[in-house]
């Protein structure tokens, strides 16, 4: 085990929080043109559904579960009514699978009985369905309707955000306010998703590639002791 140490950058002390997520944002722009939603869907109901499947589990793993899924339950209304046994056993591979298939069909049902059968397209009411969090509901706005209500905060964002200094909140409905004061809403939910891009490729949990990262003159994080070997 060894350390290597990222020197100190002159532009991450020069320039303001606003004006290094900015470039921040361009760069991931750059590096990363043609980021898009991981997660397969054809509809909003599929989106949703698979978004709640990916809570504490990889995007790779939902997308080998859906397809059966959906094959099988490719609406709300079949979701709605679903053998919940059988719904369990369809997710069971993406972890935590009772309560996800618990959400998934309360969720249709409510989709069903209070909404016509269509996936909301206003936040509010989007929160009113069980299993769905703020994260949940940004995506479906964005990747379903185009519409950027918030900032995707999953756990790659979280970690980098933190990393580059953007934050100091742990929460990620804080995070999420910290970060829409930084950044132009046209940009909020492809800053997540360049982000968590880059989270995989690069800023990694445990170990991450700062001598590669073309972040890392932005990144306060990547002046500190990191461990390697």
């Amino acid at each position: 085990m060894g350390t290597k140490i990222v020197p100190v950058s002159i532009t991450c002390k020069s320039l303001s929080k606003k004006q290094r997520s900015l470039e921040i944002l361009a760069r991931l722009k750059r590096l990363y043109p043609d980021a898009t939603c991981s997660l397969n869907y054809s509809t909003p109901v599929q989106l949703l559904v698979a978004t709640i499947l990916s809570a504490q589990c990889t995007d790779e793993r939902v997308n080998k579960v859906t397809p059966t899924l959906f094959g099988k339950f490719p609406d709300a209304a079949s979701l709605a009514i679903a053998d919940l046994v059988e719904l369990e056993s369809l997710v069971r591979s993406t972890g935590f699978y009772r309560n996800k298939a618990k959400n998934i069909q309360a969720a249709c049902r409510m989709i069903v009985t209070e909404f016509n059968s269509v996936v909301p397209n206003q936040m509010e009411q989007l929160l009113k369905l069980p299993g769905v969090a703020r994260k949940t509901a940004n995506v479906v706005l964005a990747h379903a309707y185009g519409i950027n209500a918030g900032v995707t905060v999953d756990t790659h964002v979280k970690r980098l955000c933190e990393r580059l200094g953007l934050t100091e909140a742990k929460d990620p409905v804080r995070i999420e306010q910290d970060l829409i004061g930084l950044l132009p809403q046209p940009d909020w939910e492809n800053w997540s998703i360049r982000l968590i891009y880059h989270g995989r490729a690069i800023c990694k949990a445990r170990s991450p590639v700062c001598v590669a990262c073309e972040l890392a003159d932005l990144c306060p994080a990547a002046n500190k002791p990191v461990v390697v070997g």
